[in-house]
């Protein structure tokens, strides 16, 4: 049971930093801009997108969010991520930043089945996530 709690924890506080600290961070800076120009997207979408994604993060970090707004969270991240993948292949072809979306994906999924693990242990009453 421990060895979930870890894992869970250290997955979900890489997508909390990169998903939401980050964006809340960077997104306004000059490099931040550029990126979303170089997709493409209209400069009022950065904003959005931030404030969606540091939602979601705070959401899936905070033990004291209720399971179905965490679930919510978890699928609009992954919207998020596959999006990102999307849009990067579609402007710059397939190289290594089209695949680093998917790679935070991936390290999103580990923090949503840890979650659910983490769960199914609460509600047979065995231990608590935080």
């Amino acid at each position: 049971m421990k060895k979930n709690k870890i894992i869970f924890w250290v997955a979900t506080t890489i997508i909390f930093l990169w998903e939401g600290l980050m964006p809340a961070l960077f997104s306004q800076s000059e490099l931040g801009k550029e990126g979303v120009r170089h997709l493409q997207y209209p400069d009022y979408f950065a904003v959005m997108l931030t404030i969606y994604k540091v939602l979601g993060s705070v959401a899936i970090i905070l033990p004291i969010v209720p399971a179905r707004i965490k679930e919510w969270a978890y699928a609009g991240l992954s919207f998020s991520l596959i999006s990102a993948f999307i849009s990067h292949w579609a402007i710059d072809g397939f190289n290594e930043q089209t695949v680093f979306p998917l790679f935070i994906l991936a390290i999103l999924m580990v923090s949503y089945v840890y979650f659910h693990k983490l769960q199914e242990s609460v509600t047979h009453g065995r231990v608590s996530i935080a």
